[in-house]
């Protein structure tokens, strides 16, 4: 079997040599340790493209119109047209440390090499619970989409474990070229869904009472608690960020795909969000719901929930496969690592397992926040905050930490670094307590029919 390259070899410009104990070391222990028996490095730039857009593009594009409603016109503008810039920074801040350690397969082997086994186990936990979050809030978006077509015909819990029993079943297999597979289905879904939306509420107007008269703020006047929920929500949609390794690992070669793969799809999302949260706000006004697609009339909105069925699965599979993925490589490479790539009773055996577990650990949470603003808002805090900035801007310090401040380049990127980290933090603090405030003032509600978890209650938009 052939040598890993150097990546110091490879890339001279982006790196300096890896730590003692780190880096190439651990790669050839891994070539010779876990042989692959299959491959699985089969990626090119566009199916990549495609599976970045499908993770990215989805869920939270249906939260951004309330952002602006919130925010104003103008503030909301330039919070998403930020948030891609910057997730763009830090999507090649990823690439640029895949390419220095080019045997990571996940988000949570980079803080191996960063700061060794006892943050790679810490970031592990995170990782597994961040991604929890994110499916539970998939799947409280299929919840609410049921209940909105039926009007509320059954329990909102058994509304839930639907989609938690669908999901669980896609993700049986384990190649993420089965996701791309069914990828295109669920860009075309999403798309759909929102321009129904965009052009019912164009002609029909909002989903309002009679004599209600739609009036555009260019900026608002939002309390705190309102403004950090907003950013939140714009940050939830932009969350793909942390499975950007995980494609990585299986493109045929991200040094030179990536990049393009990258800005494609950060154009695209950008494109999709500005046009999405501007015309459904401009023609819903105060009227705008979040899910969004509750700001159209009745008839319109049920039928774009049935076409965002498939959208809402796509990010359950995405999502869940990249967990349950994550989970399966760390107790195989324990366990039995000649089997890592090879499919046999007992490997199937561990992915079965650990995908049911997942997914009941979802279902049990999704539960718990049955409110769709509350769980992107708390899953948006306590860890996209830190798995989207925060950790992209601590990979960039450990790539270059001994010459941050040695040109005015290097200087100035530093600085900006050391701003994302602070911007982390005030997600992270401010963020936790603006969403947990808005969830209990949800549940105290009387006019509300969510009084608590595991409810009956209707989260339908109607």
């Amino acid at each position: 079997m052939a040598e890993f390259p150097s990546s110091k070899e490879k890339y001279p410009n982006d790196m300096e040599a890896a730590p003692e104990g780190y880096g190439e070391d651990r790669a050839k222990a891994d070539l010779e340790e876990y042989p692959a028996e299959e491959n699985y490095k089969v990626l090119g730039r566009w199916r990549a493209s495609v599976i970045l857009i499908t993770i990215e593009v989805g869920i939270g594009i249906l939260s951004l119109p309330s952002a602006l409603k919130t925010l104003g016109l103008i503030p909301g503008i330039i919070a998403i047209i930020g948030f891609g810039i910057l997730t763009t920074y830090c999507g090649y801040i990823l690439l640029q440390f895949y390419r220095r350690y080019p045997m990571v397969t996940n988000l949570v082997d980079c803080a191996f090499y960063v700061g060794g086994k006892p943050f790679e186990i810490f970031l592990g936990v995170a990782f597994v619970f961040n991604l929890v979050l994110i499916c539970a809030s998939a799947n409280i978006t299929m919840s609410i989409a049921l209940n909105s077509m039926s009007d509320h015909a059954m329990c909102t819990v058994a509304f839930l474990a639907f989609p938690h029993i669908a999901c669980w079943l896609l993700t049986l297999p384990r190649k993420l070229t089965f996701a791309a597979l069914f990828s295109w289905i669920c860009t075309i879904s999403i798309v759909a869904a929102v321009f129904i939306v965009m052009i019912a509420v164009g002609v029909s107007g909002p989903n309002a009472p009679p004599g209600f008269e739609v009036e555009i703020k260019l900026f608002g006047k939002p309390n705190f608690v309102d403004t950090v929920n907003s950013l939140l929500n714009i940050a939830f949609a932009f969350a793909g960020n942390q499975s950007f390794i995980s494609v990585m690992a299986e493109m045929r070669d991200p040094s030179k795909d990536f990049a393009p793969a990258l800005y494609m799809q950060k154009a695209f999302e950008v494109v999709a969000y500005l046009v999405v949260a501007i015309v459904i706000y401009v023609f819903a006004g105060d009227a705008v719901t979040s899910p969004a697609l509750g700001s159209a009339p009745r008839l319109p909105a049920k039928i774009a929930y049935g076409i965002l069925i498939p959208s809402v699965l796509g990010t359950g599979l995405m999502i869940g496969i990249t967990a349950i993925k994550y989970m399966y490589v760390a107790l195989v490479r324990k366990t039995r690592p000649q089997h890592i790539n090879t499919h046999n009773t007992w490997t199937w055996s561990v992915w079965v397992c650990i995908g049911t577990i997942f997914w009941v650990v979802t279902f049990i949470v999704s539960n718990a926040i049955p409110i769709f603003s509350s769980i992107l808002n708390i899953s948006a805090a306590i860890f996209v905050s830190w798995f989207t900035f925060g950790l992209t801007s601590v990979f960039w310090f450990h790539l270059n930490w001994k010459r941050q401040f040695s040109t005015p380049i290097k200087t100035a990127l530093a600085i900006f670094n050391y701003a994302i980290m602070a911007f982390t933090l005030f997600l992270n603090a401010g963020g936790l307590y603006a969403s947990l405030t808005a969830l209990i003032d949800i549940f105290n509600d009387p006019n509300s029919g969510l009084n608590g978890p595991f409810t009956c209650g209707d989260n339908s938009i109607f």
